[in-house]
């Protein structure tokens, strides 16, 4: 599906604008909310908060590497160099992550998605999967054997870091640099403990929000081996807690996003509403609950 041949030029052209001002604020409330945690953490030191302030800073690093996709794309701001400033310095660091190496492997995504050479495919192909076997998947999530997996090859990369490529280094010393940062204002603030939140949330929560926003984009979908993207990619109509959670800045518009990979994420509710009224989606079913969702996605 073209979804140029169902809109006017005009709306093409009102969701394909790209707005420095509507990305910069994408960028400061996601460093806004970043502090917000923290200080209440430190304004209410006990346990349940700082719990419920590593779960909530879990999502935040979602959201950043939500926004380094975005940038990946050059759609969060007009330039190019701005984009690519943002989500090398500012948005990729926090949870060392190499913007340019990540973009290789998802623009063949985009690129091969509906067809067996997905790059990403094994990450969604046996969906739906057993009830037991979602499960497992969501433990080992939760328990922190998927996020310290990913802290080791940070480890081993630290070790490594002479042999890195040149681009490697760079991410990932500007990851380290940022790490420091966070630490050092923790401890200027008299609260040095809570980096420990920021740590906790990479290893226990990052990996699992991530996983619920995969397989809510591409897990049993109607036809994962259809070139139509609206039946090998889902979007989810999900309520402001649960977009807060698992689907940041809009990326529950992943249906979207894969239509028109240049509309910037903050105007791809608008694509969907435009797209739904014109009946593009006539027929479809949308999910409004992650909980559910999952639920669909492992009947058995």
């Amino acid at each position: 599906m073209d979804p140029k041949t169902w809109l006017s030029r005009e709306e093409l052209a009102s969701v394909m604008q790209r707005s420095d001002l509507k990305g910069a604020f994408l960028v400061a409330s996601q460093w806004l909310q970043v502090i917000a945690l923290f200080v209440v953490m430190a304004a209410y030191p006990s346990l349940p908060v700082w719990i419920l302030g590593t779960v909530l800073l879990g999502s935040r690093l979602l959201g950043f590497g939500i926004l380094v996709h975005e940038c990946g794309h050059r759609t969060l701001f007009r330039t190019p160099a701005l984009n690519d400033f943002v989500g090398r310095w500012i948005v990729a660091p926090p949870t060392f992550n190499n913007m340019r190496a990540y973009m290789r492997g998802h623009l063949e995504h985009h690129r091969l998605a509906g067809t067996a050479e997905d790059p990403d495919l094994p990450n969604y192909r046996d969906y739906p999967i057993s009830r037991d076997r979602l499960w497992r998947k969501l433990r080992r999530d939760l328990s922190g054997q998927t996020g310290w997996r990913t802290l080791q090859g940070v480890g081993r990369n630290l070790s490594n870091y002479s042999r890195l490529s040149p681009e490697a280094r760079g991410a990932l010393g500007r990851a380290v640099l940022m790490n420091i940062v966070v630490f050092l204002a923790l401890t200027a603030a008299g609260v040095p403990v809570l980096y420990l939140t920021w740590v906790l949330a990479y290893i226990f929560i990052l990996p699992l929000v991530s996983r619920i926003r995969q397989v809510a984009e591409h897990g049993a979908v109607p036809d994962l081996y259809s070139m139509d993207a609206r039946k090998n990619t889902r979007s989810v109509r999900s309520n402001w807690l649960m977009r807060a959670l698992f689907s940041p800045h809009g990326v529950n518009w992943h249906l979207e996003h894969h239509l028109m990979p240049s509309v910037p994420i903050y105007n791809l509710g608008r694509l969907h509403r435009l797209l739904t009224a014109k009946g593009a989606y006539d027929g479809m079913r949308f999910e409004t609950n992650y909980v559910h969702l999952l639920a669909a996605v492992s009947p058995r």
